[in-house]
């Protein structure tokens, strides 16, 4: 398939690649974990295994899409990116292996993973798009999660009371979304896509993310039993939208993403999604670098 014409040229320069460290984190999942792990609730217990459904189907994907979208580059680039896809391909597998774990006891619990057929779907149907497209999706969720990840780790009381081992798995996933969620953006940029075909992505995705998290947490709710409780709707009501919920922390960081000129870094820390490593070190070991 021909490339479009608006890839004749870079829209903007990618920002240097850099080298991405590959580490196991020390977590053993095999021995389950509560029905309620999330302090408790139905409701954040659910939206968040929501999430995780949808992490390995989508991961493999992300991988696909950085590996394929890189082999557009010349090959002076493609050596320039190669330790940078590398360590985010390493990231992103071990993500989607202790998430597939994680996912293997839900099911053990009698939940059903929806997301990820649905998901599979579109990736089967989407499979001949030129590959700038792929990484533009990819970017487009990078957004999402990078945006989560900042709202899960400066707040914690989204993951009040959770049982230890899980909440130190999801914030080390954040750190590490929030340390690689400029690969797919400037990958996409040195592959010459436009503006507007990432904004375009990006309410696609938007769109399709808030029905699909919103079906699969409410499938969940319904096979655990916990629809018909007010709590759970409480619950939901003060994890969504209250003052420090997912939507306040989340709704107009995601929205820049359609200005004009944006780049990932223009959100979060990075110094101090460093310092948050650095207080995890003890939970995981460096395996590449």
């Amino acid at each position: 398939m021909n490339a479009p014409a608006e890839l004749t040229t870079a829209t903007a320069a990618a920002d240097a690649p850099r080298r991405l460290p590959i580490r196991r984190l020390r977590v053993d999942l095999s021995q389950g974990f509560p029905k309620l792990w999330n302090g408790g609730e139905a409701f954040r217990t659910h939206y968040m295994n929501a999430l995780s459904m949808s992490f390995p189907v989508g991961e493999q994907f992300f991988i696909d899409a950085v590996k394929k979208g890189v082999t557009m580059l010349s090959p002076g680039q493609q050596a320039a990116w190669a330790d940078e896809i590398r360590g985010f391909v390493g990231q992103e597998a071990t993500h989607r292996f202790l998430h597939g774990q994680f996912n293997a006891e839900l099911e053990r619990q009698g939940l059903k993973n929806h997301w990820q057929g649905w998901a599979a779907w579109r990736i089967k149907n989407g499979e001949n798009m030129h590959p700038v497209n792929h990484v533009a999706v990819t970017a487009a969720y990078e957004h999402f999660t990078a945006v989560m990840a900042t709202g899960l780790l400066t707040h914690p009381e989204w993951l009040d009371g959770a049982t230890p081992e899980l909440a130190l798995l999801w914030r080390w996933h954040a750190v590490e979304e929030s340390e690689h969620k400029t690969v797919a953006f400037d990958l996409y940029r040195a592959m010459g896509g436009s503006e507007r075909r990432r904004r375009l992505w990006f309410v696609y995705i938007a769109v399709q993310f808030f029905f699909e998290s919103s079906l699969q947490t409410f499938i969940n709710l319904w096979r655990a039993g916990k629809w018909w409780q007010p709590r759970t709707w409480w619950q939901a009501a003060r994890y969504l939208f209250g003052p420090r919920g997912v939507w306040a922390a989340s709704f107009f960081p995601l929205l820049r993403y359609l200005r004009r000129g944006f780049h990932p870094n223009d959100l979060g820390d990075a110094a101090e999604m460093a310092q948050r490593l650095q207080a995890q070190r003890d939970a995981y070991a460096i395996v590449a670098a």
